[in-house]
């Protein structure tokens, strides 16, 4: 499916006001935003055009029946100031494996993937010069058919809008292991990035939030003992020199940086088991002196180390050190800004000229 996307450039830039080194997270975004509509069978006028809002009906279905995806990515710059993307071409699959689950259409991925592309060509500006800031992508879909009643909706919105972003997390991270609340079942929507799968995680991440934690670890649905993931990702245990991560079984998010931390882990030397890993065995590695490192992955964090994990009356204190996880963390930080060789092939660069001439 080939479609010329239509360019409409703002003609009062906000750029000029933004402070890179105080960027407030999640509330900055740039001056344009991609949109398509999907309606009779087929998505239409792609588009580039002024950031703004759009108006919506108040029986929107995605409104009532949560029909809403979105995928995370980040923007960089790398050589002779070439804006990159890390492995679009993933996000666009799972876009589509999100969409497939939640009854929505797909999206062509070559339009997902060029979407992207142009939208950072026109915002390469935005992109913030510091280490470890990124200019952050935020592609999603929801269903703006105006109808009351429980169905997969006809019509639906694919927009991506750009936000940059400074690092996540500036220091390691305590995690809550939740035994009272669940993220998600088997043959639920755990394997899906769906907005109401976040909604419910937002009450029991306050109530850890207040306990003196910064992220839910949550465990399984049904015996509340197995690690599934982190709020925003996944989770890799180091034990007795090999890596532990619980392996994706439809209720735990696929994840893109997960995947790209194995291929590095194993090209490292590594073991890297992916299964079933519950909450005792890691108290039981931390006692016998085994847990040496844990840490999670995500596309917003890229690699977050732990300090602590608690459940119910204990708390689980990882080592001081984190050899491994600070090497592997800069080692993917390096490849996203062409300072080291991407012998995986993961980095698309964005031609500028190209997409916005």
């Amino acid at each position: 499916m080939e479609m010329q996307i239509k360019t409409t450039r703002t003609t009062n830039s906000k750029l000029k006001d933004i402070d890179f080194s105080t960027i407030p997270l999640g509330r900055t975004f740039t001056d344009h935003m991609f949109i398509c509509e999907y309606e009779d069978g087929k998505w239409n006028n792609p588009r580039i055009e002024p950031l703004e809002l759009i108006p919506t009906h108040p029986a929107a279905m995605a409104l009532h029946y949560g029909q809403a995806i979105f995928e995370g990515m980040k923007a960089t710059v790398g050589n002779n100031n070439t804006p990159l993307l890390f492995r679009p071409e993933e996000n666009a699959k799972r876009f589509n494996h999100s969409a497939a689950r939640m009854g929505m259409p797909a999206v062509p991925e070559k339009l997902f993937v060029e979407a992207v592309k142009q939208i950072v060509g026109i915002e390469q500006a935005w992109i913030p010069p510091q280490e470890g800031s990124a200019l952050y992508l935020r592609p999603f879909m929801y269903a703006d058919e105006p109808f009351i009643g429980m169905r997969a909706a006809t019509s639906y919105k694919f927009i991506v809008i750009c936000s940059p972003a400074g690092p996540f997390f500036t220091k390691k991270i305590r995690l809550y292991a939740e035994t009272e609340y669940i993220r998600a079942a088997d043959g639920g929507t755990g394997e899906a990035k769906a907005a109401g799968n976040y909604a419910a995680a937002i009450l029991p991440t306050e109530k850890a939030k207040a306990k003196g934690y910064d992220q839910v670890l949550w465990l399984d649905a049904n015996e509340h003992k197995y690690v599934q993931e982190v709020g925003t990702m996944n989770i890799f245990f180091k034990v007795a020199g090999k890596f532990i991560t619980p392996s994706t079984n439809g209720s735990i998010l696929k994840g893109i940086t997960r995947d790209s931390v194995i291929t590095l882990l194993k090209d490292k030397g590594f073991e890297v088991e992916e299964r079933p890993i519950t909450i005792d065995e890691v108290i039981a590695y931390s006692k016998e002196g085994k847990l040496e490192e844990a840490f999670g992955t995500g596309t917003a964090v890229a690699i977050a180390m732990v300090e602590a994990i608690g459940y119910e009356d204990e708390v689980i204190t990882l080592p001081e050190t984190n050899p491994v996880s600070i090497d592997v963390k800069n080692t993917l930080d390096e490849i996203k800004v062409q300072k080291r060789d991407d012998i995986h092939g993961w980095i698309i660069p964005v031609d500028v000229e190209e997409k916005v001439g």
